[in-house]
Order: structure tokens, then C-alpha cells, then sequence
């Protein structure tokens, strides 16, 4: 008897480009919710023990993947599992469940996933999607952890034969290196966002991607057609023959599509009048260095470093900020990295760093001000940054300046850092470029008196816009005002460029405004010179000003700049962005490039 198989239409986050069209291969990750045991005082030297033995039996188990993903020559991926073995020693994991287990007279398992729950819940209550994102890899490792203590089975992925779309609740690091991913055309899941592991597995190599589904593993089966749009985010089970045909066309143009974006990665991004613009990369870890290359990123216009802070009971040492900077640099030269000093705080907390509980925290101790309280953990930061920079181009970054003041103090222990170091006799450029974010309407307003003692601004559009909405983009209630082309988020980005080119200095966009193609020349238009961006951006945003002018984003921006809304500006921008480059909103769209 044929087996009918409904269609179904479901929209998450496209995270890694391509169309691909396949056969369900589905995941069962259910994960493990131990029931409640109390045990009695004598068995709980048991207890512990069995949970150290779950713990070391973990660790084997890592160790043994991050080798499988060597042997395999899957490139330098091992990194994804190194995450998990930092988490493997959090001492909140470890102290607290032990803790429980001898007050509480918890089992093992029990005690384990009410510290991991109450973990997750404090990364579900951070705004920043990369900190959101790294609750996923709590949940691998402890699902991992509770299956050695309850002898329960990791499912084997190694028997993938087929070319299938694999359908999962959600993808670790270990599943993907289980699979042969030679066969693996798709991943597409009800958990993760752009940062999560799965979607940086997914872009390295390669393979299309759509996250986020909600509830895909409940409506797809085994064997199931399906088209997966890793440009929009649209996934289709058990197309109709139209949605096939259409799609095997649209597959076909993107391929097109592709190599000509291949192409443009190795070329300078100039406008038709010759106006250059540094397209840079925002990179978090240092294994996406790998697709600077491949993409055409000019240097890296935002190293985030918070990730040297996380999981782990101690901030790190000079020497290690020291050798992860060596390495950026190493890997990019000739073109500039620029480092942004530790930006936590807010929604963003680690072990490794002192923070208070706030009622308000993303306007409390967080970026600067948390640098500027702990100042030998900023001066140590610093030191390095300083260290590094006599071997490379290197610039830093203040977050998060609020006022002279605070530009000032920061300055002040830079200038201690160098002291010391010259003391030592220790090299370091003396001439290492300074800026700062430009991310709070103060700095806006007084841009003229900050600029005098810096070499560079980065709008952190992100912030900025938030910060000058009044409004916070988590919320479902008001996410619908973030508008990046607010009549007033405009006005600002132009004043800070007029401003910073009276003083001779250069402006950078590094918030996701600098990644879409909608508001490129929107930006150039503005005055910005610099644009920094997910690394897979930047072939897109080359085409649209290799094909554009500076005049036409200036006329551009005249039009607009005088508008009384964001929805009036955001019609204007696209029409015409459609109107005087077919296809740059729709990499799909025939007429580009005619």
C-alpha cells in the first residue's frame, strides 16, 4: 500500500546558504529527566563516586571524538568539543551537583540535571544571541554526562549511507562528528541560532542549514522529501512537484549565483568611481578564521573576546591572551585585527569575572565600567594586546564609552600597560591605533570631544539602536520598533562620520546593519568607510558596491535623510535598491549583474 505523506511548510533560521533537496534522516535526542531519588547518608560517597565516574567517562568520550574529527580530516573542528571539555570542569557543574548530593541527599543524576536546569536558565535570560546560543552546548554535555550515569545509550550516527537531510531536535558536536559528511546534504533542527555550533559547523563546510523550526523533528518522518532553503530560512516536506521543479531551478541559478560571489571574494570592494571600503569580518573563535580567506574579509574589524573568559573559575593569563592574539594575527596578516576589550556584564556574565546581580544590568557594571572597576584584570588584557602588536597590525577597542571621562581612565591604564612594559624592556608598537564604540547616544552627542584622543570609531549599531529606541529587540512586546533605519539612528550614524572626518579619523559599521545588503549603500552614503560583518557577508556586500557609486548612495541618502519614519525610509531604500539593482535584495532574481 503507498504511504501517503502530507506536506508541510515550516520557517526557521537560515544559518548556512545553499538549496538542497533530499530524504529525511531523523535524529532521536530525546533528552534524559532522571526522576527525583533520595538516598540515604551512607550511599553518598557512592554517589559521588559514580558521578566522577560519569565525568571521567565524559571526558574519554570527548577526547576520543575531538581524535575522530582529526582522523576524518574534517579540518580544525576539534575546537567544537573543546568547548564541552571546558564545561566538563565548570565548577558549577561539578562543586554544586557534589553539594547537592551530600546536603540535599540527592542521587547523582538528579542532583546533575536540577545544576544544569538552573544553569540554562540564566544563559535563557541573556540578550546576547552568542551567550544564548552556548545553552545548547550545556545541554549536549549534560545529556551526555546523564546517560553515563544512568547507563543509558548514545545513539550512533556513523550508519548514514545515504545523501539525506538530517532532522534533529538539536546537533552537538559529537553527532557531527560521528556522521560521514560527505553524505549529510542538510542539517535542519528544531533548536539553534547563527552562533550555535551547528551553524558554524554547518557554514565551514559547507553544508546548507536551517535552525530554529521549533517543532520540525514532530512533523517530519524518516524518508520524507525535503527542500531545504538555506537563503531564506523556508523548509518544505513532501513538496508538490511545482515546489520541486521550482526549486531544482532555483538551485540551479544559485549555483550560478555562487560562483560568481567566488569570484568577487578575491577582489577589492570599489565602487564604479573608485571609492574603496575595507570589508572586514566580526569573528568570535579563533577556528573561524578559516573563512576570512575564503570570503574575501579584509582583516577582522571585531575580535570579540569574551570567549577567552568563558567556563573557566579564573580569568586568563597574560601569556594566554598573549598566544590567542598571536595566532589571529599570524593567520591574517598583512590586513588589521581589532580587538575589543572584554565586554561582559549586562546579559552577559562568566564565572571568570566578578559581576553583581543588578536590577537593570544592561544599563550597570557591564563593558567598560566593569573594565575600569577591575583594573588588573583590564591591565592584563592589555599588556597582551600591547605585546601582540609589535608583531602584527593590531588595533584596539574600547565598548561601551559613555563620556571623556570614562575614555580617559580607560586611556590611563593603557598608558600604565605601556609604562610597564617599556620598563621591562618587553616590545609593543607604540603607535598601536585606539578607538572606541560608538554604542550610547552620549557618545553620539559629544563625538567631537572624543575624537581628539582616538585614531578610529566602530558604531556598534547593535546597542546603538536599542539604546536610542529605548527599546530591547529580546522582547516580543517592542521588538517591532528596532528599526536600523530609524530617522534617528540615520542622523546619528551621519553626524559620527562628519564629525570623526573634520578630525581625520575613519568610521566602521560593526553591528549586523553592516552585514545586510538593504543598508550598504545606505551607509556608504552616510560617510561610513569601514564594514565588518559575518564573514559569509562579505562576497554580497562586495558585489552590491562593486556594482554601485559612491555619488548614487550619496544621492541615495539625500533622499531619505529627510523622511519622518522608518517604515517611509525603509520603501524608499528598497525600491530603490530594487529599481537601480535588479536581483542585490534577491540573489535569486534574474537581471543581476545585466
Amino acid at each position: 500500500m503507498k504511504i501517503v505523506r502530507e506536506r508541510a511548510e515550516l520557517r526557521g533560521i537560515p544559518v548556512s546558504p545553499g538549496i538542497v533537496i533530499g530524504r529525511a534522516y531523523m535524529v532521536d535526542r530525546r533528552q534524559v529527566h532522571p526522576p527525583e531519588r533520595i538516598i540515604e547518608p551512607g550511599e553518598v560517597e557512592d554517589e559521588i563516586g559514580r558521578f566522577r565516574a560519569a565525568l571521567a567517562t565524559t571526558r574519554d568520550q570527548l577526547e576520543q571524538i575531538k581524535q575522530h574529527y582529526q582522523d576524518r580530516d574534517l579540518g580544525d573542528h576539534g575546537y567544537l568539543v573543546d568547548v564541552h571539555l571546558l564545561m566538563l570542569g565548570d565548577r558549577m557543574i561539578v562543586q554544586d551537583t557534589e553539594k547537592l548530593v551530600r546536603e540535599g541527599l540527592h542521587s547523582a543524576d538528579w542532583a546533575l540535571w536540577q545544576v544544569l536546569e538552573r544553569i540554562k536558565a540564566s544563559f535563557d535570560a541573556m540578550e546576547d544571541e552568542y551567550f544564548r546560543d552556548r545553552r545548547t552546548d550545556l545541554d549536549h554535555l549534560g545529556d551526555r554526562i546523564l546517560r553515563n550515569l544512568t547507563g543509558l545509550q548514545h545513539e550512533a550516527l556513523s550508519t548514514i549511507r545515504a545523501e539525506v537531510v538530517v532532522v534533529a531536535h538539536d546537533l552537538s558536536p559529537m553527532d557531527t562528528a560521528q556522521m560521514d559528511v560527505r553524505r549529510v546534504r542538510g542539517f535542519i533542527t528544531d533548536l539553534g541560532g547563527r552562533t550555535s555550533h551547528t551553524a558554524i559547523l554547518a557554514r565551514s563546510l559547507n553544508i546548507p542549514a536551517v535552525v530554529g523550526l521549533e517543532n520540525v523533528t514532530q512533523v517530519a518522518n524518516g524518508g520524507d522529501t525535503i527542500v531545504v532553503d538555506g537563503l531564506s530560512g523556508r523548509v518544505i516536506i513532501n513538496p508538490t512537484e511545482a515546489e520541486l521543479a521550482a526549486y531544482r531551478e532555483k538551485k540551479a541559478r544559485y549555483q550560478v549565483f555562487r560562483r560568481e560571489l567566488e569570484a568577487l571574494a578575491a577582489l577589492p570592494a570599489v565602487t564604479r568611481d573608485g571609492h574603496k571600503v575595507r570589508v572586514a569580518a566580526n569573528i568570535e573563535l579563533l577556528q573561524e578564521i578559516q573563512n576570512l580567506r575564503r570570503y574575501g574579509a579584509e582583516g577582522i574589524g571585531l575580535y570579540r573576546t569574551e570567549f577567552l573568559y568563558m567556563n573557566r573559575d579564573r580569568p586568563p593569563t597574560e601569556d594566554e591572551h598573549l598566544g590567542t592574539y598571536q595566532k589571529v594575527l599570524d593567520a591574517v596578516q598583512p590586513y588589521p585585527v581589532t580587538v575589543r576589550t572584554l565586554d561582559i556584564g549586562g546579559d552577559k556574565m562568566v564565572h571568570a569575572v566578578p559581576t553583581p546581580d543588578e536590577v537593570n544590568p544592561a544599563l550597570g557594571l557591564r563593558s567598560i565600567r566593569l573594565c575600569l572597576k577591575e583594573r588588573d584584570l583590564f591591565k592584563t588584557q592589555l599588556r597582551a594586546v600591547l605585546r601582540a602588536s609589535a608583531a602584527g597590525n593590531l588595533r584596539v577597542m574600547f565598548p561601551m564609552v559613555s563620556g571623556v571621562g570614562e575614555l580617559n581612565a580607560a586611556m590611563e591604564v593603557l598608558d600604565q600597560a605601556r609604562e610597564e612594559l617599556q620598563d621591562e624592556g618587553v616590545p609593543f608598537d607604540p603607535h598601536m591605533p585606539v578607538g572606541v564604540m560608538i554604542e550610547v547616544p552620549s557618545a553620539v552627542v559629544i563625538a567631537d570631544l572624543l575624537a581628539p584622543h582616538v585614531d578610529f570609531f566602530s558604531i556598534g549599531t547593535n546597542d546603538l539602536i536599542q539604546y536610542a529606541l529605548a527599546i530591547d529587540r529580546g522582547n516580543e512586546h517592542v521588538a517591532y520598533l528596532y528599526e536600523p533605519l530609524h530617522p534617528a539612528v540615520l542622523r546619528m550614524v551621519r553626524s559620527v562620520c562628519e564629525v570623526a572626518h573634520r578630525h581625520g579619523i575613519r568610521v566602521a559599521v560593526c553591528g549586523e546593519m553592516a552585514g545586510d545588503e538593504l543598508y550598504t549603500l545606505v551607509l556608504l552614503g552616510l560617510g561610513v568607510d569601514e564594514l565588518s560583518m559575518h564573514a559569509l557577508s562579505v562576497p554580497r556586500i562586495k558585489r552590491v558596491i562593486n556594482h554601485a557609486s559612491l555619488a548614487e548612495a550619496r544621492e541615495l541618502v539625500t533622499g531619505i535623510l529627510d523622511l519622518e519614519t522608518a517604515s517611509e525610509v525603509h520603501e524608499a531604500v528598497d525600491s530603490y535598491m530594487r529599481s537601480r539593482y535588479p536581483g542585490v535584495l534577491d540573489p535569486m532574481e534574474e537581471g543581476w549583474g545585466a
